[in-house]
């Protein structure tokens, strides 16, 4: 009985993972959409690029420069200066006698019933002058001086009212860097994926543009002033469908944010990432869900399965279930490798397939902590 039980989990892991790497991922790896139409003829709608921002000084100081690199003929920038306590006032002030296109706005209070960040992007987005609106985050560097134009095509030229892109972080030494330049790579390939089979349901707002027109139309946040953070993932899940929606995939469309360098850091800010998910439709929940459970399944199996043919000395069947978690790790390390190559011209770790198998603790272990904290903040 304890056998079959094995045999069982793990056939049905192998059936599920099948059916997430070769059907689904795969629509990101082996993407050949067409590049973005570049030309001036096809850029002439104007753009304002969003973004909210509390005590991020050091951030914007560099940003804002980079941001009037962009080659757009048409773009205008508003920062929301939400309550800072810093120099953020004061450089805004100078900047805009630097770069005229540049715009701010206050927020000196939240209310109580709202959450900050969403309201700050609403205050900013309703006095945005060009209805495509492109939302990056302050400590978030355009990779090109394309980014503009990339990520607006599908809206201005296509119909389109949300684009999806991508948004990475900084390489650095260490493991911890490695992680997240997994954990990143893994949930692009969610949302990613599933957009490209036109269902989509998640947004990162460090890379994402739609219509004023339509925030507008759906009356901001509704429904969602009371969940902290969701500005981005929870708004996309919303209202974004297969018929209205554009992932954008080309390296010269990403942006890059600086990663974090302690675990306390990261765990942080991954709760709040993660926290949000518990609100997504519950059919969205089920795309993660059960690619992590076939996942469990397939590790706690596949060991199993190792364990009692070592034991009993079954190498022949020892030898079959090896060779298929053989066969798998090998596959997801091309997988990764290659949707990697495609989202942003790179080459990912070489340890994919031991990243791969410590996600069988951090999904369920994080995951279970996010879902149950109640002390989320954005800043």
């Amino acid at each position: 009985m304890g056998l079959f039980l094995l045999w069982l989990l793990f056939g049905i892991g192998v059936v599920i993972q099948v059916v997430y790497l070769l059907i689904i991922f795969s629509r990101t790896a082996f993407y050949a959409g067409k590049s973005t139409n570049t030309s001036l003829e096809s850029s002439s709608e104007g753009v304002t690029v969003m973004i909210a921002a509390h005590n991020e000084f050091q951030n914007l100081k560099v940003l804002i420069p980079k941001l009037f690199e962009q080659d757009y003929p048409l773009f205008d920038v508003m920062i929301v200066n939400d309550r800072s306590t810093d120099r953020t006032k004061r450089l805004l002030e100078e900047y805009m006698e630097i770069y005229p296109r540049l715009r701010s706005v206050t927020v000196k209070y939240t209310p109580a019933h709202v959450t900050s960040k969403k309201f700050a992007l609403t205050l900013g987005i309703k006095v945005a002058k060009h209805d495509v609106i492109l939302l990056t985050d302050a400590d978030c560097i355009p990779d090109t001086d394309q980014w503009i134009t990339k990520m607006t095509e599908p809206v201005r030229n296509q119909g389109k009212t949300f684009a999806i892109g991508f948004s990475g972080y900084e390489l650095k030494a260490g493991f911890l860097n490695s992680w997240i330049q997994f954990e990143t790579l893994l949930t692009a390939l969610f949302y990613m994926s599933f957009g490209l089979w036109n269902r989509p349901f998640m947004g990162v707002g460090r890379n994402l543009c739609y219509r004023k027109s339509f925030f507008m139309e759906v009356k901001a946040f509704k429904g969602l002033w009371h969940i902290q953070g969701g500005d981005d993932d929870l708004f996309v899940n919303l209202y974004t469908t297969g018929k209205n929606t554009a992932i954008v995939i080309d390296p010269q469309s990403n942006t890059t944010s600086t990663p974090k360098e302690t675990r306390s850091e990261y765990l942080i800010q991954k709760k709040r990432h993660l926290h949000a998910g518990k609100y997504y439709d519950s059919g969205d929940k089920q795309k993660i869900g059960l690619y992590a459970f076939s996942h469990a399944l397939f590790w706690i199996g596949g060991i199993g399965l190792l364990i009692y043919f070592g034991l009993s000395q079954s190498w022949e069947h020892f030898s079959v279930v090896f060779g298929i978690m053989l066969l798998r790790s090998l596959f997801v390390t091309v997988l990764f490798r290659k949707a990697d190559k495609k989202i942003r011209g790179i080459a990912p770790s070489k340890a994919t397939w031991m990243l791969d198998f410590l996600y069988l603790g951090y999904f369920w272990i994080l995951g279970t902590i996010s879902h149950q904290a109640k002390n989320i903040q954005w800043k």
